[in-house]
């Protein structure tokens, strides 16, 4: 299967400007993936604790350094769950309302 999606991986820090208020910092990374469905009993599982998983991708280990967040289509997604599968980890999200 070929990586032919580009997602955006988002990694947030957190600045102090001038005065010290804390800002937060988020910084992109564009990698190709598989976008994979997420099953019913995927999202089942999921609802049991209190999460709505609604994307789904697979990409290189190597590219993912345990960012939170990703962008994928200009929608902002909260990173649930990663299942690492040897050179390759699968990505679980669930869309970030704070981010609409």
């Amino acid at each position: 299967m070929r990586h032919s999606e580009i997602v955006e991986l988002l990694s947030v820090t957190i600045i102090e400007d001038e005065l010290g208020n804390q800002i937060e910092q988020t910084d992109a990374r564009k990698v190709y993936a598989n976008s994979m469905r997420v099953t019913t009993k995927e999202r089942y599982e999921a609802a049991t604790h209190g999460l709505k998983p609604s994307k789904r991708f697979e990409l290189y280990s190597w590219e993912y350094n345990d960012e939170p967040k990703l962008k994928h289509d200009d929608i902002v997604y909260t990173i649930i769950d990663v299942d690492e599968r040897g050179e390759k980890v699968r990505i679980t999200c669930e869309r970030d309302i704070g981010d609409d």
